[in-house]
């Protein structure tokens, strides 16, 4: 993919006036202490998402950052905040000295993104990214799952530097519509199994309630023990073990359901507790982050059918426009003949010289190719090796 492609459907170009001021902070304590301004500014940037918010951020840097690491570059008009993003440098004395950035959340996010405010975003974009500290030649910022009509772009289109715009994961779409419109996606034979199934899941009588912030860290305790239970055969992520991702998802969806980014349901069946889930909301999607779902569940209902169900009732209801499927490519997934949209990878370098990015964006090709090469070879791997096997 060029390196120079335009994103579209980003804000017309318009002057802007006011008294312009830029600032970074590097204390581990600067999301959390701006939190207020962060999250006003996140209500005035239409691709913000819950990913954006300062409780998102500050509990991810909490549990996963590496102290004087954290790197937040802010853009003022008139003393408002209207630009602001936190990356991080790499742990350790020679990461610093290498200036490498890159966003914040790991493999546990979505969409990589900043927030700029919509009625000023190509001059706060345009000071953002005079204000990101690469300067020297060696310096770079690397950022994964970008949304191509993120807020990030229009800095990535004002940046005067190197930079390489490549694709990322693939995320899938639909619209938030009632699922019997929803239904009318599929062929006939599919749209009445899942007719069926869901007719199953109404007489089944299952409860469904929403839980109150308050609510949250018992909540997150369950969903997290229904969710190794129900991957207990298959093998369940090695991250979602540990004590930091479950500190740091209590955290974080306390705060996002505190402000209306996100909802979690208990479901209950005869009275038993048989699943929880996540479902985080903004302006632009909304979407299933994660679930847990007791085994025996399987066996008795749709455990799909109804988590999805429950997920797009709650974003038609806030009246979220897309209901998003996140990344992943899970069969679940695909019976609903989604749209497929790929984030992408974007990486910014100082002048044109830029050995760091240069090098990394060729990295990030030959894996890309590698990853292809496979993915055409495996089955065909699969086929000999079952046919070596039978002879």
């Amino acid at each position: 993919m060029s390196a120079d492609l335009a994103p579209a459907g980003l804000s017309a170009r318009t002057p802007e006036t006011g008294r312009w001021s830029s600032e970074i902070r590097r204390e581990d304590e600067a999301i959390a202490e701006l939190a207020a301004e962060w999250d006003d500014l996140a209500t005035r940037c239409r691709t913000a998402t819950s990913f954006q918010s300062a409780s998102w951020q500050a509990s991810w840097w909490r549990s996963y950052g590496h102290p004087g690491a954290l790197v937040v570059v802010l853009v003022r008009r008139d003393g408002l905040l209207v630009g602001a993003g936190a990356f991080q440098r790499g742990p350790g004395p020679l990461a610093a000295l290498l200036g490498g950035l890159s966003g914040l959340g790991g493999g546990l996010i979505d969409f990589t993104d900043i927030l700029l405010d919509d009625s000023c975003a190509e001059r706060a974009a345009a000071e953002f990214a005079a204000a990101l500290p690469l300067t020297r030649f060696w310096q770079s910022l690397e950022l994964r799952e970008v949304h191509p009509r993120a807020a990030v772009q229009l800095v990535f289109e004002h940046w005067r530097g190197r930079r390489y715009r490549l694709a990322d994961s693939l995320c899938q779409y639909l619209p938030a519509v009632p699922m019997e419109e929803l239904l009318k996606r599929l062929p006939g034979k599919t749209a009445q199994r899942s007719r069926v199934k869901l007719r199953r899941i109404a007489q089944a009588g299952v409860e469904v309630t929403s839980v109150t912030s308050a609510e949250v860290p018992a909540a997150v305790e369950e969903l997290l023990r229904l969710h190794f239970l129900q991957w207990r055969e298959r093998g369940v992520t090695a991250e979602h073990r540990t004590e930091r991702f479950a500190r740091h998802l209590t955290d974080s969806t306390t705060g996002l359901v505190a402000t209306g980014r996100a909802a979690v349901h208990r479901f209950r069946l005869d009275g038993e507790l048989v699943a929880v889930n996540l479902v985080l909301l903004s302006p632009v999607f909304g979407g299933l982050y994660l679930y847990g779902a007791h085994p025996a569940l399987r066996e008795r209902l749709d455990i799909a059918g109804l988590l999805f169900g429950a997920a797009l009732d709650e974003v038609v209801e806030a009246d979220i426009p897309v209901l998003s499927l996140l990344r992943g490519q899970e069969p679940y997934k695909q019976r609903w003949r989604p749209d497929a949209l790929a984030n992408q990878h974007l990486l910014l370098g100082p002048g044109r010289a830029a050995p760091a990015v240069a090098v990394r964006a060729a990295a990030v090709r030959a894996r890309q190719a590698a990853v292809r090469v496979l993915r055409a070879r495996l089955p065909r791997l699969k086929e000999a090796l079952v046919a070596r096997g039978r002879s």
